[in-house]
């Protein structure tokens, strides 16, 4: 059969077909033109041709063939329609050519994509992905995005005649791919506009866009003028999120070539920047931090992301700080420091003492707790997030110091310097007195730091000894006062004589540990001492010999 053929085509240097000049150029222009073009140049009967950058390869080429073949008749249907359709635009496949051309084909089944199913247009969108610039540049991918949502406003609910189409997992809703499903609502009684209002009735089609690529996704956003900071759109901010969620899952080495993700990642944000609170609850924010951190963000959607968490970061919760660290970290510690400098910010501004401060106090110190095994939590680390926060924001430094002593406890190799720094974190006045002994008799604390926090718990005690002694007195002294605040002020003072035992022995560890630090510095002293002796008697053995001979005792032998 070779033998017959008169036309040899290379398709993009890699396959080569045997044709009929006759047939083939019955129906395309540019192959009738680069035959005669040929047969100028060489003339010769058999002729070689090469086409370079043809759309689909060789195999969009032999469907090209076979409708050549078959007498301009071919079966067209969605999943072939973009390669068929860029071919004939390719060959120059129109009607100047030949009556009923393939161009003039495509054209007419395009039109009627409309009465389409929501499957073949899909179908037809992916299909077009090879050769999406091409497709983009003969305007076939701008008619099926529009065919595409013009079925989604039509269907608010999910087609019956699609229901099986789609991923696996179509029982379950998009919704529930969130963490949880408030995490775009922040409680049933927060009154949200119907234009902010996720639309749950029209999420049916999350999954299946899922199944396209990111430059697909990204012309969709352009296509709706909704990408980058011209998204204002709450639905498509919802499924660009659920799609990033869904490529996060994909291999590591296909994540890497899509750098389109970034883009989408930026518009996602600028979306929920737009509705902030009042669409996503902090659990939220968070969610969405994780799913555009693992795609890529920009500095200023990320600003522009973090600032709307730490506005609202009275409102997390432990789990929701534990983010993963990237910097060698377990957890991303500089996060949650630069989410409570906003909220701090934040608080400042209002000039006035409010109960969220609390809450942030309370949740930070939870995440020292949590964060202080590391290895890797640096002494600086430690004391900046300890101390990101105003004294007011705690009432009580208990916290603190379990923190600060698990902290000891994973790092024993830390010197006095950096365990006397790392207690500078502590306000001694606001430790209970059952968190005072603890820390007078726990090893790993500076005897200087122990004898300060004792110091400050005395004088603690002692102005609130006198206090309470007046407050007793005034109580007998008033006739106008009630027999219940009577026993009230009685049963006070007995406490306060009750816990004369505390007191006590609070006194005599606090001598105790006088004792100790004088003991220590007694022996620091003498080591001193000998050392410098010894260096002494290395610089001069004379020294040595004369003080032996005078019968002056020598320096201790070291072991």
């Amino acid at each position: 059969m070779n033998e017959l053929c008169d036309l040899k085509v290379h398709i993009n240097g890699h396959h080569t077909l045997h044709l009929h000049q006759s047939v083939m150029c019955a129906f395309s222009g540019r192959l009738r033109t680069m035959v005669k073009q040929e047969k100028k140049a060489s003339r010769k009967e058999a002729l070689s041709i090469k086409l370079a950058d043809f759309p689909g390869g060789a195999e969009g080429f032999e469907l090209v063939a076979r409708f050549c073949y078959n007498n301009g008749r071919v079966l067209l249907c969605p999943s072939n329609l973009p390669l068929l359709h860029r071919a004939a635009v390719f060959l120059e496949m129109t009607e100047d050519v030949c009556a009923c051309n393939l161009l003039a084909q495509a054209e007419a089944f395009v039109n009627g994509l409309y009465y389409w199913t929501w499957a073949d247009v899909l179908t037809a969108v992916k299909s077009c992905e090879p050769f999406a610039a091409a497709a983009d540049a003969s305007g076939l991918l701008e008619r099926l995005i529009s065919a595409l949502f013009s079925k989604i406003t039509a269907s608010p609910e999910m087609p019956t005649s699609i229901a099986g189409v789609g991923t696996p997992n179509r029982s379950s809703s998009s919704c529930s791919s969130s963490p949880d499903t408030v995490g775009f609502g922040r409680s049933s009684s927060t009154k949200t506009p119907e234009s902010m209002r996720p639309c749950v009735g029209r999420e049916w089609w999350f999954d299946d866009m899922t199944s396209l690529s990111p430059q697909t996704i990204e012309k969709v956003m352009r296509v709706l003028g909704c990408y980058g900071i011209e998204n204002k759109n709450l639905i498509l901010t919802r499924f660009l999120l659920h799609y990033l969620r869904a490529a996060t899952r994909r291999p590591a080495m296909a994540l890497c070539k899509e750098g389109t993700l970034a883009g989408l990642a930026d518009t996602a944000v600028h979306g929920v920047a737009l509705v902030g609170g009042t669409a996503f609850s902090c659990r939220g924010l968070f969610w969405v931090l994780r799913i555009v951190s693992a795609v890529g963000l920009s500095k200023e959607c990320r600003h522009k992301l973090e600032r709307l968490m730490g506005l609202m970061l009275d409102q997390a919760t432990l789990d929701d700080l534990l983010v993963s660290g990237d910097d060698g970290g377990v957890y991303d510690v500089n996060l949650v420091m630069r989410l409570v400098r906003v909220f701090v910010g934040s608080e400042e501004e209002a000039d006035a003492p409010s109960q969220r401060m609390g809450k942030v106090g309370r949740l930070i110190d939870k995440y020292l707790g949590e964060i202080s095994p590391d290895h890797s939590l640096k002494v600086s680390k430690f004391l900046a997030v300890a101390e990101s926060l105003p004294d007011s924001a705690r009432d009580c430094y208990d916290g603190v110091y379990r923190a600060l002593d698990i902290y000891l406890e994973s790092h024993p190799a830390l010197s006095l310097e950096e365990r006397t720094a790392l207690c500078r974190c502590l306000n001694y006045e606001k430790l209970t007195l059952e968190a005072c002994k603890d820390l007078a008799k726990n090893r790993r604390i500076p005897p200087g730091v122990a004898v300060q926090a004792l110091a400050s718990q005395q004088c603690k005690l002692q102005i609130s000894k006198p206090a309470a002694a007046a407050a007793a007195k005034d109580g007998r002294a008033d006739p106008s006062r009630t027999p219940r605040r009577v026993a009230r002020a009685r049963s006070a003072s007995v406490d306060l004589d009750g816990g004369s035992d505390e007191k006590e022995l609070l006194r005599l560890n606090l001598q105790r540990m006088q004792s100790r630090v004088v003991e220590l510095e007694r022996a620091c002293k003498e080591m001193k001492g000998q050392m410098s002796k010894m260096a002494k008697g290395k610089s001069s053995s004379l020294g040595a010999a004369s003080c032996h001979q005078t019968g002056g005792r020598g320096l201790p032998r070291l072991c």
